[in-house]
């Protein structure tokens, strides 16, 4: 996983990582009084999402903030999209629940194992509304972190993403 770093080690325009939004950029540092108490506040941008986050300094680590990924992570997160997928025999609500709990858990690898138990090839059967809801979330989550770890816009990163989901459909 990645390294846990403390709140005084994010800075402003750095890319981050929030559990359940995904990657957003540290806008600044400001301080702000609520309910009579002065706390300084992260203040995350979700670009796409068009939303705002303000986060308390003290609390970013413990609600799973954290930094990008390592490039290291990245190129596992490739390979586990290239594995075969693993879809539990359970009822669907069942395993829609875990696959939202590993999209929302932040981690890269979670996410990866998602996109690759619900990717489906041209050939395989239609993939049910919710299905494919939480694989568009999952692949999107996944797509823009592999496009802040590489320094390349969205489009690159879900190439790159695609190829290796069609890689392993023809192996």
């Amino acid at each position: 996983m990645t390294k846990s770093k403390n709140s005084a080690d994010f800075h402003p325009n750095e890319f981050v990582v929030y559990p359940s939004h995904g990657v957003g950029k540290i806008v600044s540092i400001e301080e702000q009084e609520i309910a009579g108490f002065l706390m300084e506040l992260f203040v995350i941008s979700f670009e796409k999402d068009k939303m705002t986050l303000r986060v308390p300094t003290q609390k970013a680590t413990s609600v799973g903030m954290r930094g990008l990924s390592s490039p290291e992570v990245v190129n596992k997160a490739m390979t586990t999209l290239k594995g075969r997928a693993r879809v539990k025999r359970a009822m669907w609500s069942r395993r829609a629940q875990e696959y939202e709990q590993k999209i929302n858990s932040g981690d890269l690898i979670s996410i990866a194992e998602v996109v690759r138990d619900l990717h489906r090839s041209d050939d395989q059967r239609e993939q049910s509304y919710s299905e494919r809801q939480l694989y568009e979330a999952a692949l999107e989550r996944l797509t823009r972190e592999v496009a802040a770890v590489d320094g390349v816009d969205e489009i690159k990163a879900q190439q790159r993403v695609g190829d290796v989901l069609i890689s392993r459909v023809a192996a």
